[in-house]
């Protein structure tokens, strides 16, 4: 069985989602911080040339936040 789950590190650039949850409980206080709620829409603005940072652009507000790839990989989509 193939594993469709999606993630905001599988955006692309330009490209929005939703927040469904966050998969990781160690990180998932982290993120909830830096407001990575569930329900909030997310969009990758851009990617470091190496591809790591990545930099999401959270809600309405167009707050700017920089993830490591493997953190954005805690942070599922809905669809």
């Amino acid at each position: 069985m193939v594993d469709s789950r999606r993630t905001a590190r599988d955006l692309r650039v330009g490209e929005s989602g939703t927040i469904c949850c966050l998969e990781d409980p160690e990180m998932a206080l982290k993120l909830l911080e830096m407001g990575c709620l569930p329900g909030v829409q997310v969009r990758l603005s851009g990617r470091a040339p190496l591809g790591d940072p990545l930099m999401l652009v959270l809600g309405d507000e167009e707050y700017t936040l920089s993830l490591r790839a493997s953190e954005a990989a805690t942070i599922l989509l809905k669809g």
